[in-house]
């Protein structure tokens, strides 16, 4: 049931903006965000793997994700899709190098997609083991200390299930918006 209830709540949330062609990607965001939120989640068991603090699955997440968003804009709307690479106003002077800049952050956009995941669920997972480690050599020398230790290890176990959770929404979401941007 809290399945049911967050699939239809993030489709929601993530379809509301989109146009007919977009919503067709509805199922494939969705399975987006289900697949990572349990990568994530799962990670979260003791002595398990999580393949989300991998950066070459992240990117092996994004770029066909971002490719073919960006490849349905050229196609469908080629002008517009161009028209991102220069914005409005620009002295004709710094027109070659604005579509260059452009250019460059319009690929940089699936390795910054891929690094974001990686680098905070890394983050969380590698604050919880030394917060982990250093409550166990604590037990032996204080314990009043251990059990501060050991509280502020628990909210931040509750933490990090909410920001596995969040990532797997930021990642879908920016996916969305890249296909929103393209359709």
């Amino acid at each position: 049931a809290i399945q049911q209830w967050l699939t239809k709540l993030t489709s929601k949330q993530l379809m509301i903006t989109h146009s007919p062609k977009g919503q067709t990607w509805s199922l494939m965001l969705i399975s987006l965000f289900l697949f990572i939120a349990s990568t994530n989640l799962l990670g979260m068991l003791p002595h398990s793997f999580t393949p989300t603090t991998q950066l070459s699955m992240n990117l092996g997440m994004a770029i066909p994700l971002w490719a073919g968003t960006v490849f349905i804009g050229f196609r469908n709307k080629t002008k517009m899709s161009l028209a991102h690479l220069l914005p409005l106003g620009t002295p004709t002077f710094l027109i070659p190098m604005l579509v260059m800049i452009e250019t460059i952050s319009l690929f940089i956009q699936p390795m910054a997609l891929a690094v974001r995941l990686t680098a905070n669920i890394t983050a969380g997972h590698l604050l919880l083991h030394l917060i982990g480690s250093t409550t166990l050599a604590l037990m032996s020398i204080s314990l009043f200390t251990a059990l501060i230790t050991f509280i502020i290890l628990t909210l931040l176990i509750i933490l990090e299930f909410a920001v596995a959770l969040i990532q797997a929404y930021v990642f879908t979401l920016l996916v969305s918006l890249y296909l929103q941007d393209n359709t």
